[in-house]
């Protein structure tokens, strides 16, 4: 059974920087997708990071590029988003996701995590 537990959410002010992780259990992920989503209060969950478990290939959200970067620690079985220079509008729950998926950006992930708030003040 897959199991993702994500840590590391808190509040910060703006410009600060978090790391959140996501361990991960109960298979081995060859080939599969580890992937960041976002949802803020009132809005629809949104792709924020991905990355390919086998390759370590990513992708980014056009909001985050270059202020967020995905990484993973394969002997932990553990993924890493690093978020840098945070803005108010990085405000909400982050959710880790893995699965078999054809598109990093996919919203077909098949397991997902319990979430972590992250919460940016101005």
């Amino acid at each position: 059974q897959v199991q993702l537990v994500e840590s590391g959410g808190r509040s910060v002010q703006a410009g600060g920087s978090l790391r959140l992780s996501c361990a991960a259990s109960g298979r081995t992920f060859s080939g599969y997708a580890m992937a960041w989503f976002r949802q803020a209060p009132g809005k629809e969950r949104e792709f924020v990071a991905a990355t390919w478990w086998s390759s370590g290939n990513t992708g980014y959200a056009g909001s985050v590029q270059g202020r967020f970067t995905i990484s993973k620690d394969s002997a932990k079985n553990t993924v890493y988003l690093q978020m840098n220079s945070l803005k108010a509008e990085d405000t909400a729950v982050y959710y880790c996701a893995a699965g078999r998926v054809i598109y990093l950006r996919s919203n077909d992930y098949a397991y997902w995590g319990q979430g972590t708030q992250v919460t940016v003040s101005s």
